[in-house]
């Protein structure tokens, strides 16, 4: 039996004196350098030094809590982050002290790769203690209520006459070749495409961060807009399926960088929003640990990938992104 949920986020800077610790957490190994740091730190003096992920993730695990209570599910829920307060290790402390033996963890992350699954799992062992026994739920890219939550935001857009457009962060193709990562996005924006009932859209990548003689996911946002624009083009909607929620690259990479290349471009960019708490993704979180709890197989649209960090799969590289 298990005690608790542990839901894992990215973690963000709450305040301008946060940004550069924040960052530092985030590169720590990579060589970054420092230059590279103060330029991304300055997106974040744009909003004052605040991303909006804590926020977002406080919302959901809110939302988690009341569905839980709502339904009866016998879990307390915790939450910790990857790379800022509260950090990860800070909470397994808190659960181990109330009395948590078992919990299950959803990464806020849907899809396979290493930083959104992989990474994950590591950090959860590297905070490991003795006497708390912590699973991870596997990406939940495909589940039908994430799904539904998808098409939910789509369709609530009311957009129709528009070229339909998906993003997700890119990733240095040395690691895409070893993960599922392109593969479910590309089956899950076919499904929820053809759900919202548009005959063509595209997929693009965003917020690369590696040297410029590295192959990354492509294309580019921006470059993806300026193409359309020059096929005639004049409307698209974006739509950040990558994101479970806003992080600084949804709010700055596409709100502002993007949408300045549509404007630019004379092309009317619309951006659908992350999933969040949606009804839909609330319902999900439940099923995912009733089906656990229950003994269930998770329900799936595709047969693409069954939770398993096989070895070889998932693989680092040393352009990993920011995410």
């Amino acid at each position: 039996m298990y005690d608790a949920l542990l839901i894992v986020g990215f973690g963000g800077p709450e305040g301008p004196d946060d940004v550069m610790p924040f960052l530092e957490n985030v590169t720590r190994g990579r060589g970054i350098p420092r230059e590279r740091l103060l330029e991304v730190g300055a997106h974040y003096a744009h909003f004052g030094g605040v991303s909006p992920i804590n926020a977002q993730l406080r919302a959901l695990v809110a939302a988690v809590e009341a569905d839980f209570a709502a339904h009866r599910v016998p879990l307390r829920v915790y939450w910790g982050n990857r790379n800022w307060r509260p950090m990860l290790a800070d909470t397994m402390r808190t659960m181990k002290a109330d009395g948590v033996t078992r919990a299950l963890a959803l990464a806020t992350s849907a899809f396979g790769s290493y930083s959104g699954c992989r990474q994950y799992r590591e950090d959860l062992e590297r905070a490991a203690i003795d006497g708390l026994a912590i699973e991870k739920l596997p990406p939940f890219f495909d589940h039908p209520s994430f799904v539904d939550a998808l098409v939910a935001r789509v369709t609530e857009t009311r957009v129709r006459d528009a070229r339909l457009v998906f993003t997700a962060h890119a990733i240095p193709m040395a690691q895409a070749v070893t993960s599922p990562y392109e593969a479910q996005l590309r089956a899950i924006a076919a499904i929820v495409a053809e759900r919202c009932g548009f005959g063509a859209h595209d997929l693009v990548f965003q917020s690369r961060s590696g040297p410029p003689d590295q192959p990354w996911l492509a294309p580019d946002v921006g470059d993806h807009i300026d193409a359309l624009a020059a096929r005639g083009e004049r409307n698209v909607l974006l739509v950040p399926l990558g994101f479970v929620s806003d992080h600084m690259e949804v709010v700055w990479d596409l709100d502002h960088q993007a949408k300045a290349r549509a404007d630019a471009a004379g092309v009317t960019l619309i951006r659908a929003a992350t999933v969040g708490t949606h009804a839909k993704m609330i319902a999900m979180v439940r099923e995912l640990v009733l089906e656990r709890l229950e003994g269930r197989t998770m329900r799936r649209l595709t047969t693409l990938g069954d939770g398993r960090c096989d070895v070889g799969c998932c693989e680092p590289s040393r352009g990993r992104p920011r995410a």
